[in-house]
């Protein structure tokens, strides 16, 4: 059995039958120095996860690697394993570096729970065709706090500045949003829709590439809109 099943087993008795502690590690045949020792690891873990945060936020271009470095010259003995380890635990390798000319990416942040609406939006396409096999597409719009559809929009082929109108229409209602996630369609990367963003202090949390997961709501949105909506009715 090993040292911290012993201990729990310790306290499951301590707690349950009123043993005391020397009484029950004689019982379990466990060395209470086993018992009250308590490891130095965790703690060190805890400081260390804290100062690669803090790095991380400082200088967001920067790697595990490069932080490794950083943190040997200020004096942790740390090897670059356990360095990743908690660099990757905190989600802080989302993403490495901002993409080439998009100023209102995001250029590393973790995944959060809104708090309240309008506070996060994610947006996504979807394909179908008409009676007449004409091609289509949707821009849908989510409210992740509220699940609301925020925006439905439906056209023969969508353009930056198309997304750009469709979301200052929805803004001027509703406000803009803290935060807007979406994939990295040629729409939502272009230009056009990069400066609306920067200058309604929008940002832009693009999914991982072959990361769909990353938009999770605007997926399942999408699968509720073609289940109950497109799949059942033909459109002219």
């Amino acid at each position: 059995m090993k040292p911290a099943q012993q201990r729990d087993r310790v306290g499951f008795l301590k707690e349950r039958f009123g043993i005391a502690t020397r009484r029950a590690c004689a019982v379990l045949k466990l060395n209470r120095a086993t018992f009250y020792y308590k490891s130095q690891v965790s703690a060190l873990n805890l400081a260390l996860a804290a100062r690669i945060k803090a790095i991380a936020a400082v200088r967001v271009r920067y790697g595990y690697p490069r932080i490794h470095v950083l943190l040997r010259r200020e004096g942790f003995c740390v090897n670059k394993k356990r360095v990743y380890r908690l660099y990757a635990a905190q989600g802080l390798n989302l993403r490495p570096k901002t993409p080439y000319r998009r100023r209102a990416a995001v250029p590393r942040q973790q995944r959060f729970v809104p708090t309240r609406p309008n506070e996060v939006w994610a947006m996504d396409f979807m394909h179908d065709r008409l009676a007449d096999h004409t091609k289509i597409r949707l821009l849908t719009i989510v409210d992740l706090y509220s699940r609301e559809c925020v925006a439905l929009m439906v056209a023969r082929s969508f353009r930056s500045p198309d997304v750009v109108r469709v979301l200052a229409h929805v803004s001027k209602q509703r406000g803009t949003p803290a935060s807007i996630r979406c994939d990295n369609g040629t729409e939502f990367v272009a230009e056009a829709m990069d400066k609306w963003a920067f200058w309604n202090r929008v940002q832009l949390d693009f999914s991982r590439p072959g990361k769909p997961t990353d938009n999770a709501f605007a997926e399942s949105f999408n699968g509720r809109v073609r289940a109950e909506f497109l799949n059942p009715s033909y459109f002219e």
